[in-house]
C-alpha cells in the first residue's frame, strides 16, 4: 500500500564557529523555509565579530535556528527564537538539548504575532529572516521599534528578496553593511537611539 504523504525532506546545518564548532544538525525541510548559507553566515559572523559575546539575541523566524545557534556557539548570552512549526521548534529544543544549552528559550508562535506582544527584555542582536514574498519583513522591522524589543543600539540583520535601499525601515536604523548571494541580499543595520 503506497503511502499519500511525501516523504519529509531532511537537510543538515553546520556550525561554523565558537564553542560548537564543526557540529552538524539535521532538520526537516518545511516550505519557506531557507537556511542561511555557510559563507553568508560567515560573512555576517565576521561582521559582528566583537559583537556577538555577551549579546541578547532575538530570531523571531528562527527557521532551521542556524543563526541563534552559530550566536550562542561563538557567546551570545541568550536567545529567543520564534517560528510557527511545531517540527521546526520540536528540533531546534532537541538541538539546544543535546549542546546542554540552557541560554535559548524557543516558542512556537507566529513572528508578527511574537513581535506584537511585551519584549520579555530587550535586544542587543536581531536576525530577521522571515519568508519571502508574504509581506513580512517591513510590519516585523515597525514591531520591533513600536514595540520596543531594541536595545538603544542594537544591530539588525536583515534577509529580503529585494535591495535594502528599496525597503522601508525605520528611519533611526542605519544601514552598515550589504551584499547579495544568488536571489537574496543580506544586510547589517544599526539602530540609532
Amino acid at each position: 500500500m503506497k503511502s499519500n504523504q511525501a516523504k519529509a525532506r531532511v537537510s543538515q546545518l553546520r556550525i561554523i564557529a565558537g564553542e560548537w564548532r564543526s557540529r552538524r544538525f539535521t532538520f526537516t525541510e518545511q516550505p519557506g523555509l531557507r537556511p542561511t548559507p555557510d559563507r553568508v553566515r560567515e560573512t555576517l559572523f565576521n561582521w559582528l565579530s566583537s559583537d556577538v559575546p555577551g549579546a541578547h539575541c532575538l530570531d523571531p523566524f528562527t527557521g532551521s535556528g542556524a543563526l541563534t545557534l552559530e550566536a550562542l556557539s561563538r557567546g551570545a548570552a541568550s536567545a529567543l527564537a520564534g517560528d510557527l512549526s511545531r517540527d521546526v521548534v520540536h528540533t531546534l529544543r532537541g538541538h539546544l538539548q543535546t549542546l546542554n544549552c540552557d541560554r535559548a528559550e524557543v516558542v512556537q508562535q507566529d513572528g508578527l504575532s511574537l513581535l506584537a506582544s511585551t519584549p520579555p527584555r530587550r535586544f542587543d542582536l536581531v536576525f530577521l529572516d522571515p519568508p519571502f514574498h508574504q509581506g513580512l519583513l517591513e510590519p516585523a522591522c515597525a514591531a520591533l521599534e513600536a514595540n520596543q524589543w531594541l536595545a538603544d543600539e542594537a544591530q539588525i540583520y536583515i534577509e529580503s528578496e529585494q535591495p535594502p535601499s528599496q525597503l522601508a525601515l525605520p528611519d533611526n536604523w542605519q544601514l552598515h553593511r550589504e551584499k547579495r548571494a544568488g536571489q537574496v541580499w543580506y544586510s547589517l543595520w544599526h539602530r540609532q537611539d
